[in-house]
């Protein structure tokens, strides 16, 4: 059993950053400030009177963690006001290094992405979102992470801001055990929130929309407990895309053409076996959209980078490449002018910071479902299920280029891009401030009608 945190983070000095959004690229700072360093042991129990802010997320998926570390560096950037510490240290920590029993996030979620989808369509979507709900309790935190009630104990954190649930709920649980007080903010990384959110125990929800409050609202999350803040990014991704000609140049991408991006990386293939496939069956049409030039983004999969490679050398194809593993993924946004990419919550918000149209492709479950209903209601993006719906659709964009500008223009209802301080900044507003708290094994409880059927 871990004591102790083995991928733990602290801002003090670096060296590398994670994957962002679901690994097509690294952000324009993902090589994050220079002073953020896997943290060894003891530095990630440091028992001396240093001010300590906590950000915890769960390695399933790599959104969770990139929003961690944006605003891990919302933080570092606002040293000294707001209420933070010049001298604050900075822990970003996977809450599945503290299990008593550990387990590859990662692959545990990828085995939910072939036939088991709607099983897995089913848990997201439908448990404790009605009357009954869950508000939190000590139970998982006793049972399975009580090294990190050890981990706040020795650092008592001035808050925990939480990106997964189940780090969520270990926050909840330590608190109570432990007796010590901190604000608990929880920052969901999709456009729905789940039904196991510590709800009663939470001190502030930062949401992407006003459709989230109203989840919250039923489920006796008052007001003040909410904050519509956006989805955190990195700061590069919100920066203006004005000098559009001269990140062109730096990808060495044609001037007198739409750039596509169409994002098809990731840790882990299974969720993207269907993607990729309707891919191959679109790229023999792509030589007929002359005024669009598509870069394939395969991440770090190489296998699969030199597949691409070799197809578009026999097919010839001339506005067609092939991009490896991007370390600027936010300059490559920025010189595009159209996104093709699965719904995941953090790469949807990225291309919405970086202003960038999507289509989103395939057909989608659990939160990624939320998320294309939210994009595709409000106009800010189309979705495709077929390769056949693919070409019609970058046909029909190809022709009348004024629906890309359209979805541009219907995205900045959604386009907060400096969601990542306001998460911090009401964070620091409940440092210090005294709770009366209850302590509960488990907490059920019964809530109002609720604003969104599932």
């Amino acid at each position: 059993m871990p004591t102790e945190p083995t991928d733990a983070l602290s801002l003090e000095a670096t060296e590398t950053a994670p994957d962002t959004g679901e690994n097509h690229g690294a952000s324009p700072s993902d090589k994050v400030p220079n002073n953020i360093i896997d943290a060894d042991t003891d530095q990630a129990t440091d028992t001396s009177c240093e001010p300590v802010f906590t950000i915890i997320h769960a390695s399933v998926g790599s959104g969770h963690k990139a929003a961690a570390m944006a605003i891990a560096e919302a933080v570092d950037r606002m040293r000294g006001t707001n209420g933070i510490p010049r001298d604050v240290r900075i822990d970003v920590l996977d809450i599945l290094d503290f299990g008593r029993i550990h387990f590859d996030g990662n692959k545990t979620a990828a085995s939910f992405t072939g036939a088991t989808r709607p099983i897995y369509d089913i848990a997201w979507r439908y448990t404790l979102t009605g009357r009954v709900l869950w508000g939190g309790g000590t139970g998982w935190s006793r049972i399975m992470f009580p090294s990190f009630n050890d981990y706040i104990e020795k650092n008592r954190p001035l808050a925990v801001v939480a990106t997964h649930i189940t780090a969520a709920n270990v926050a909840v649980g330590a608190r109570m055990i432990t007796g010590i007080d901190y604000p608990i903010v929880c920052v969901p990384t999709d456009y729905e929130i789940e039904g196991w959110w510590p709800h009663k125990e939470t001190d502030l929800f930062c949401v992407a929309t006003e459709f989230m409050s109203e989840t919250l609202r039923p489920r006796k999350v008052e007001d003040s407990r909410i904050e519509i803040t956006g989805i955190p990014v990195r700061h590069g991704f919100s920066l203006d895309k004005a000098d559009r000609a001269a990140s062109k140049a730096a990808f060495d991408l044609p001037d007198d053409k739409k750039i596509v991006l169409i994002m098809a990386g990731a840790s882990l293939p299974q969720p993207y076996v269907r993607f990729r496939s309707a891919l191959d069956q679109t790229i023999p049409y792509l030589r007929s959209l002359e005024d669009m030039y598509f870069v394939f983004l395969p991440g770090k999969d190489r296998d699969y980078e030199h597949r691409l490679s070799t197809i578009f050398s026999a097919m010839k194809l001339e506005n067609v490449r092939v991009m490896g593993y991007v370390e600027d993924m936010a300059r490559l946004m920025h010189a595009s002018d159209l996104a093709i990419l699965k719904s995941g919550g953090l790469t949807v918000t990225e291309c919405l910071c970086a202003q960038l149209p999507m289509i989103l492709l395939g057909k989608s479950y659990g939160q990624e479902k939320a998320n294309t209903t939210m994009l595709t209601s409000l106009g800010a993006a189309m979705h495709v299920t077929t390769p056949r719906e693919l070409i019609i659709t970058l046909r029909h964009l190809h022709d009348n280029p004024d629906s890309i500008k359209a979805m541009l223009i219907n995205a900045n209802v959604l386009r907060r891009p400096e969601a990542a301080s306001d998460i911090v900044a009401a964070t620091m507003e409940r440092v210090g401030v005294a709770q009366d708290r209850e302590k509960h094994f488990a907490e059920f409880y019964w809530g109002g009608k609720p604003a969104h059927t599932r």
